[in-house]
């Protein structure tokens, strides 16, 4: 089950679409940013139908 979700680049402040896939349940990974070109760590936790996206810079 794909989702999709802006959130705001941690480095760059831009405004960004990201495409989540649900299937694979709770997921830690690292992206980078298509504006800036840094890596974004990003923490999916899905519980059912519910799901919550957190992204953060790699240092924190």
């Amino acid at each position: 089950m794909l989702e999709t979700e802006r959130y705001e680049c941690p480095y760059c402040g831009e405004e960004v679409e990201a495409v989540l896939d649900l299937s694979g349940g709770d997921q830690t990974y690292i992206e980078d940013c298509p504006v800036c070109c840094r890596p974004i760590t990003f923490v999916l936790q899905v519980h059912g139908e519910e799901w919550h996206l957190e992204v953060r810079s790699e240092n924190e």
